[in-house]
């Protein structure tokens, strides 16, 4: 399992495709959500980045379903992204301590596959301290999923300006 971190267009999605590999059946597990014009071509932008040897499946929020009822079919799983995730669950009002629950079944489910998986997630840290009180509670919940999955994964990266740089 490979975590992928970086900053808003930091170039994270593509080093993330680069690090799965080339082995095949691959998935790419995209959590957003076209709601809006500007995310339907965000996530158009993206989808044309990827050969089309990739699977594309939507799953806002169940990912831990997903891995067990899909994974052992794929050999390579990109999961773009963690943040997008989050977002996702929160807005299902899910306390923080649900959320812990939620990313321990998720790294369970993504231990009983074989594949090669890749996890992509924002790096909010390293941006201004947001002037709301829950943009800020978001931020910080958002560090602790990175740091639970950080601390589970096998490497870990961090992208900056297209650059990655190995922490683990």
């Amino acid at each position: 399992m490979i975590l992928v971190l970086g900053g808003a267009a930091s170039g994270k999605s593509q080093a993330a495709l680069e690090k799965a590999g080339r082995i095949g059946p691959k998935a790419f597990v995209a959590t957003g959500q076209g709601l809006d014009a500007e995310m339907t071509a965000r996530i158009a932008r993206h989808r044309a980045t990827r050969s089309q040897d990739w699977d594309t499946a939507e799953v806002p929020r169940e990912l831990a379903a997903w891995f067990r009822s899909n994974g052992k079919a794929y050999r390579t799983i990109v999961v773009d992204c963690l943040t997008l995730w989050l977002s996702n669950l929160c807005g299902r009002r899910i306390a923080k301590a649900g959320v812990t629950g939620e990313v321990s079944d998720l790294l369970e489910a993504i231990r009983s596959v074989p594949a090669n998986v890749v996890l992509v997630s924002n790096e909010l840290g390293f941006g201004l301290v947001p002037v709301n009180r829950s943009a800020r509670a978001f931020r910080d919940l958002a560090g602790l999923v990175n740091q639970q999955i950080a601390e589970a994964a096998d490497e870990v990266y961090v992208v900056i300006s297209g650059q990655s740089l190995r922490l683990k």
